[in-house]
């Protein structure tokens, strides 16, 4: 009989102590992806990547805030996060991603994130709430990819994001918009942007919120690039060739730190859809959740495709 309460208490306590901990790292590490994986995905699992979704998951105490994992326009969570989810996963996080911003050009849910820049953002903030009522979190850290990282300074300074979040960290985002590597000027030349832009206005109207000088980007960016309170982390690549120029991915602000991988790996040929797959990008992002220390140089290795 004592033998019996004794391994019910043993029992108790190690479930206790499960709890305490919260949801420990998978028992076998999940196989990270690379770009052939990412391609794969886009095409047969758009909705689903590695370590994603687990709803049951409770952050644990080296790890209390889960991360929300926010895709690029034309961009699922499938492909996106094909590399960092499990990364993330396997170091013990509780991962969350979503498709957003789906409209009948999508592919049935491939080429996402084609609705305007405030819709998406409403998307995302609710699927936020969700994850903070699941997992009984205080606050997310967010890792968004080009329109995803827009989402996040939009959902903070608009949406009241900033008090729900620790970590704002953007790859390559597409903060204060872009030419298009040259093309809405050459537009403006020919007098042709603003047709092009009544099309896209229609059909995918987050790429008209996303050139410099859009009426979106006026509005956001009038009171300054962030707010109070959220850690914001930017990492961009040299070679970027959808957010031109590239240091318009960049912010301003005592609480926001800028990083060229370049400036840590000189050789490193990434280009902006290569940010979400580039190891040591993605190093980054993991130095930022978790230890953030100070003068982190990832390994040069790992390189994203040049595009």
């Amino acid at each position: 009989m004592l033998r019996r309460g004794a391994l019910t208490a043993v029992a108790a306590l190690a479930a206790l102590a499960v709890a305490a901990c919260g949801a420990p790292p998978p028992s076998q590490p999940l196989p990270v992806g690379g770009i052939a994986e990412g391609l794969v995905a886009y095409v047969l699992s758009p909705g689903q990547a590695p370590g994603a979704n687990d709803w049951s998951c409770k952050p644990s105490a080296a790890h209390p805030r889960p991360v929300v994992l926010v895709h690029g326009t034309v961009e699922n969570l499938g492909f996106n996060w094909a590399v960092l989810s499990p990364m993330l996963k396997n170091a013990g996080y509780c991962v969350f991603a979503l498709n957003y911003g789906e409209n009948l050009l999508s592919v049935f849910g491939r080429a996402n994130g084609l609705n305007s820049v405030t819709s998406s953002a409403g998307e995302v903030s609710s699927f936020i709430d969700r994850v903070l009522n699941a997992t009984g979190a205080s606050k997310i850290d967010f890792v968004g990819h080009s329109q995803g990282g827009l989402i996040g300074t939009y959902w903070t300074k608009r949406l009241g994001g900033a008090a729900k979040v620790h970590n704002m960290v953007q790859l390559a985002p597409s903060n204060h918009g872009s030419t298009l590597s040259g093309l809405t000027h050459l537009g403006e030349v020919f007098g042709l942007l603003g047709i092009a832009n009544l099309v896209l206005g229609v059909a995918t109207p987050s790429l008209v919120d996303q050139q410099i000088g859009s009426a979106f980007q006026t509005a956001l960016f009038v009171d300054g690039d962030v707010v109070a309170g959220p850690r914001y982390t930017v990492i961009a690549s040299r070679n970027d060739e959808v957010v031109t120029p590239y240091t318009n991915a960049f912010l301003s602000g005592p609480n926001v730190t800028n990083i060229l991988i370049q400036d840590q790996c000189p050789a490193d040929t990434t280009g902006h859809v290569g940010m979400a797959f580039d190891r040591p990008a993605l190093a980054n992002v993991l130095n930022v959740l978790g230890p953030n220390t100070p003068g982190f140089t990832a390994a040069c290795t790992g390189f994203g495709i040049p595009l």
